[in-house]
């Protein structure tokens, strides 16, 4: 790999329209002429960056004519003034951007006169095409954004751009805007855009992937062969992908696997293990023992918790049990439903995004929900529950063996086989068919 070529995350660069294209480095920073100029003469052309949608010229191939990309370039000073009266929004720390076509209130006709919107007209059509063939020439979006910069005691707005990734259109709208100064009205586009992740190329773009899409002698299939990894995925995929292959900033808070499992040979850890072994052949009383843990927990939060009851087996959809939490003095409070959800897998084995996602496509306003395993919860899935603001609380299994020795010990004077016992014996009067609301009414 050509390290030189490789574009960071929000790397600062010089953009001068003159400049060279052979040096490294302009001014102190990174040359973007450097940087988005293929070595080959025959499709060496620079990429400007003049207005604030720059389509590069499309080249033909053996596969017909191809865009090899579309710089968008954002200059956030701009915003509200005649030459920009809307505002950009950038969130690239969970991949997200809004971008405003170049339509004006002085342009006249559709929103697709201007070449920059026309530009993305077009890229719109592959981008939302439903086979893998026209995704394959959709051109990538290239986001840039001008910053400013201080040099030898001055502050400098113009002239320095910094990298904000590669997107794929999400969402194409036709809105009505207003100019500010004048007052009118006036058509546009607005796209929101899906910054992919870049994470096998240690969160940078590989410029040689620009260049094989310039290159005319290239077909579609080899001009993706130095495209990033959740780029050929959204190819292979389409919209489904998008969620998996957007560009997230790990939070803190996801934990890692070995931290969601008991120190090796540890009391908990044997005890984990048991209680797969135990329930692994009655999976469903597992379900009576991951309502009570939540509901250990829950109550830990200061809030009054009230069991409710367990789901009949194989007709849950998504849910084993329900209970609630009520939130407030006992006087004035909020009851919340909680819908709970039990898995007991191997303690090496791990519960996927589509696993959480069905329990939280049954939560409503007001609802939370518990999602309690002997295994672990992927990186993916914490992500999503954590960027997305899910009402969710995952239990993992070295919680949950931190929380049976507890119950154990309060209990049963610490006697696993008694808490097992009282857990078994009371799953069968605990199962019933209600709606999870009726919980409200008791």
């Amino acid at each position: 790999m050509n390290h030189a070529r490789l574009v960071p995350m929000l790397k600062t660069m010089r953009y001068a329209q003159g400049a060279s294209r052979v040096d490294v480095e302009l001014d102190g920073h990174l040359n973007y002429h450097f940087v988005t100029t293929s070595p080959a003469a025959a499709h060496g052309r620079k990429l400007m960056l003049e207005a604030g949608i720059n389509a590069a010229a499309i080249v033909e191939t053996a596969d017909g004519p191809r865009r090899p990309v579309i710089s968008l370039r954002s200059s956030p000073w701009k915003a509200g003034h005649a030459t920009n009266p809307w505002h950009d929004e950038f969130d690239l720390d969970h991949g997200h951007v809004r971008y405003y076509g170049d339509h004006k209130p002085s342009t006249m006709g559709l929103p697709g006169a201007t070449a920059g919107n026309r530009a993305l007209l077009d890229a719109w059509t592959l981008h939302a095409a439903t086979d893998p063939r026209g995704r394959l020439q959709a051109p990538p979006l290239l986001i840039y954004r001008s910053i400013t910069v201080n040099r030898d005691g001055r502050s400098l707005v113009k002239g320095h751009i910094e990298f904000c990734g590669a997107a794929i259109i999400e969402r194409l709208e036709h809105v009505v805007q207003r100019d500010p100064e004048s007052g009118r009205s006036f058509p546009n586009l607005v796209l929101d855009l899906a910054v992919i992740d870049l994470v096998d190329t240690g969160d940078a773009l590989d410029m040689r992937w620009i260049d094989d899409r310039r290159n005319p002698e290239l077909d579609a299939e080899r001009a993706a062969r130095h495209a990033p990894a959740s780029w050929r995925r959204w190819i292979r995929d389409g919209k489904a992908a998008i969620p998996r292959v957007r560009r997230r900033v790990v939070s803190s808070r996801v934990r890692p696997a070995e931290d969601q499992l008991p120190t090796p040979g540890s009391t908990e850890a044997e005890l984990l293990q048991r209680l797969y072994t135990y329930f692994d052949g009655r999976k469903h009383a597992f379900e009576m023992l991951a309502a009570r843990v939540s509901a250990q927990i829950l109550s830990g939060s200061g809030a009054r918790y009230h069991d409710g009851w367990l789901t009949r087996p194989g007709g849950d959809g998504g849910v084993d049990f329900v209970g609630r939490l009520d939130v407030g003095t006992p006087a004035n409070n909020t009851p919340l439903v909680v819908l709970g959800q039990a898995k007991c897998i191997t303690p090496t084995s791990s519960i996927s995004p589509d696993q959480v996602a069905r329990v939280v496509a049954r939560l409503r306003r007001g609802w939370i929900g518990v999602f309690v395993t002997t295994g672990v919860f992927t990186k993916q899935a914490q992500i999503e529950v954590i960027d997305d603001q899910y009402p969710l609380v995952l239990v993992d299994g070295k919680t949950l063996a931190e929380q049976v020795l507890r119950m154990a010990a309060a209990d049963h004077n610490g006697d696993l086989d008694a808490l097992l016992t009282s857990v078994t014996a009371d799953y069968d009067i605990a199962i019933t068919y209600r709606r999870p609301n009726e919980i409200l009414l008791g």
